[in-house]
């Protein structure tokens, strides 16, 4: 077991106000008044988002194949390779359940075995927020996605060998770091589960 870092006081800043500058529906804005704990007692201003805790789903069918998403993301102006995720909701009584609503609603699948794999800051430098990643297992579609109330939501469904994921993660077909992050905690986890059949 790796022990975390000493930390040095002189390394801490310490907030003396924190505003809520702009609610943007799934995030909100935050402008923090904070001071350095060092001799030089600097204050400055920054802002984070405060985000609601979100996660990933790497769900397998009975080949090994993972159930991949497609969809359009608005921040890379284009259409990226995905694993299904999303919001833990305030109607979510845990991360786990969030993540067998998002595997249903996002693809129409449920799982007959669910495993906690690992979580991550997804950007400690603007979010407060952890991902949390789970590996479902005997997936199988149940029914149709059923897309937020919205109507904006446009997502495509595809299965891709376990065994292919990282030469797409090398050749940049996958590039969302959560996603990799996610292929990654399943390697440490469950390396076997990557050999070729």
């Amino acid at each position: 077991m790796i022990n975390h870092p000493q930390t040095y006081s002189w390394l801490l800043w310490q907030p003396l106000s924190k505003d809520i500058i702009a609610d943007c529906k799934i995030f909100s804005v935050n402008s923090i008044l904070s001071e350095s704990r060092d001799a030089d007692r600097k204050r400055a201003q920054f802002y984070t988002l405060n985000c609601s805790p979100w996660v990933n789903v790497i769900a397998l069918d009975s080949e090994r194949s993972v159930l991949m998403i497609e969809q359009y993301r608005h921040g890379v102006e284009g259409v990226t390779l995905e694993i299904p995720g999303g919001c833990v909701e305030t109607d979510d009584a845990t991360p786990l359940s969030a993540a067998m609503r998002e595997l249903r609603e996002e693809t129409g699948c449920v799982a007959e075995r669910w495993t906690y794999l690992g979580k991550n800051h997804p950007n400690p430098a603007l979010q407060d927020n952890y991902c949390y990643t789970y590996l479902a297992e005997g997936v199988s579609k149940v029914e149709s996605p059923r897309f937020d109330e919205t109507g904006t939501e446009r997502i495509n469904s595809l299965y891709l060998p376990l065994h292919k994921v990282s030469d797409a993660i090398r050749c940049g077909a996958i590039s969302h770091a959560l996603v990799i992050a996610a292929f990654h905690f399943l390697a440490l986890e469950r390396p076997e589960l990557y050999s070729k059949k």
